[in-house]
This record gives C-alpha cells, structure tokens and sequence, in this order.
C-alpha cells in the first residue's frame, strides 16, 4: 500500500500525490528505487521535489508581480539582483538584467546577510555603481579596484559559493571571474548577440541549446554547478530560450549522491553519471517534475533522506 505523503503545502496536496504514487510505479514496473523503497524515503524526496517546485514557481510569479523600483537600486536596502534583473528586462535593458543574474549566481545569497557583498561591489561602496557597459568597457579596472576595496566590502557569499574569493588578483577571486566572463560575451559586449550565435550553434531545441551553452561556458569559478544554476536562472526568467534536458551529475556532489542514493540505495554506489542520467531521464519521463527539480531535490534529499528538511537557498 502506497502512504500518500504528509501534505506540509496543502495547496500542493495532489501534487505530492502524484509524485508519491509516481516514484512508486516507476520502481514497480520499470527500475527498482531502493532509495525510495520506505515510506518515509519517498515522502521526504517528494516533500523535496515539491519545495523545490515552488521555489522555481516563485519566479515566475515575480514575473507576473509589480516590482519596486528601489528593488533595481543598489544603493537601496531593499535591492535585490533578482527583481532588479526583472525590472531590466522589463525595461529593454537586457545587458544589465543578464549581468545581474551573472552576479548574483557569483556570489549567492548569504544566509543571514543576504545580498549585502553583491550590493557592495554592484554599487561600487556606493560611490559609483559598477553596471555592464562600465565593467565590460575595462574590466581591468574592476579588478584593480576589487583589490584596492575588497576589504571594505560586507556581507558574504552564498552557501553554493562559499569557496570563492572577493579578491581581485587572485586568479580564484571575483575579479578573474567577472574578467573571463566578459571575455565569454565577446568584443561586441552584448549579451544578445553573443546568445543570438549560441542558440545559430546550438539548434532550435531548448534542451540542445543549454547543452551548447553549457559547454561553451569557459568562465574562471563557473564549474559545473555555477553554469548549471545560471543558465537555469537565465532560461527561468525568459532571458534565453534554454532549459536542462538532464541532469548534469559530472562533476556533481550533491545531485550525484543523491542519484545514487536513488538507484543503487547508497549515495556511495559505484553507478556512472551517464548511466543515472539516462534513468533520470526516463523517470522524469514519468513524474514530469523537469531536470532542474531533479536536480535541486537530489541534492537536498540525499542530506536527509528520511525525515524533511526545509532548504532555503
């Protein structure tokens, strides 16, 4: 007998349901999920991929929201990149929407001091703010004054990004990354173009496309994880035509133990990323919850496989 999950959403009641009695079906007739085999191993990854729904869902609501225009202005306490990068795109200003996307998968958000480092740095310590056409015009002296200020710069960076580095010399730091990325967009400094030739090379499929995207994507600190949520972020809020057709566990910490803890019931299985790729594909096929879902709830699943924890970041 099937135990439908314990509804903490109760709006996403039949939601759960269905994931609940999908993972099931899919271990019965298809592949066996000794991850999932206990009730409460599948109620908790469920509860995950529903957290995780709603999190992309609340996307794009703000989308569909009037947003503050304080929200844009990094000298406001009520900035925040993601909304600014809506009022961008709202506006035309393309460029500066991406560049906030940009950095706000950088640098994350803090779990207790939020946007605080990139407001720092976007703002210029509020003296004069470094927005896409002063940055991408020398980004040389973005890292010279990275280093010269990094000190005075508050806040921290986000729990996916906990490893980097403010500095601007360190080949580790802010500074390479923001350098190599505007290397990335090309002479014309435009982010239109430069995704108008991405998408010629990459096909008209929105899988295909991130694909390309994905592995054209050489930027200093972007591993597999960096590319993997900016091009998600940018495909969510509509600023290019691209989407995950899987789940892109090489090079994965979380996502890949959390596939094996699925399939082979042991986040130390030895199953090869291609191989659970392919299995997540064909699940997916199933429950229909989309890669970046898998993605997002194995990681956080394989934390705590048996009881739900509520991840914010």
């Amino acid at each position: 007998m099937i135990h439908p999950p314990t509804p903490k959403w109760p709006s996403r009641a039949a939601l759960a349901n269905r994931l609940s009695t999908g993972l099931a079906s899919f271990a019965a007739s298809q592949r066996p999920l000794p991850g999932v085999a206990l009730d409460a191993a599948r109620e908790t990854l469920v509860m995950q991929m529903v957290a995780s729904i709603r999190r992309f869902d609340y996307i794009a609501i703000l989308l569909k929201r009037p947003i503050d225009a304080a929200r844009a202005d990094p000298a406001s306490e009520q900035f925040d990149p993601e909304r600014a990068a809506i009022l961008h795109m709202r506006a035309g200003r393309i460029d500066e929407a991406i560049w906030l996307v940009f950095l706000a998968t950088h640098f994350g958000k803090h779990p207790s001091r939020g946007w605080q480092m990139l407001r720092d740095v976007y703002s210029g310590l509020g003296a004069k703010p470094w927005e896409w056409e002063r940055v991408s015009k020398s980004p040389a002296a973005f890292r010279a004054w990275l280093t010269k200020h990094s000190g005075a710069v508050g806040g921290g960076f986000g729990n996916h990004r906990k490893y980097e580095s403010i500095n601007g010399d360190r080949p580790s730091g802010t500074g390479a990354a923001v350098e190599s990325y505007v290397a990335w967009i090309g002479p014309t400094r435009s982010h239109q173009r430069r995704f108008a030739e991405l998408v010629r090379e990459g096909g008209n499929d929105p899988h295909a496309i991130f694909e390309h995207f994905y592995r054209t994507m050489t930027v200093a600190r972007f591993g597999r994880l960096g590319r993997f949520d900016f091009l998600c972020m940018l495909g969510r809020l509509g600023l290019a035509p691209i989407s995950p057709g899987r789940a892109y566990l090489t090079g994965a910490t979380g996502p890949l133990r959390g596939a094996r803890l699925l399939v082979g019931g042991d986040p130390e299985a030895p199953l090869r990323e291609p191989s659970l790729e392919a299995l997540l594909i064909e699940l997916d096929g199933d429950i229909r919850v989309g890669m970046q879902v898998m993605e997002d709830s194995l990681c956080n699943w394989q934390k705590s496989p048996i009881r739900f924890i509520h991840f914010k970041g």
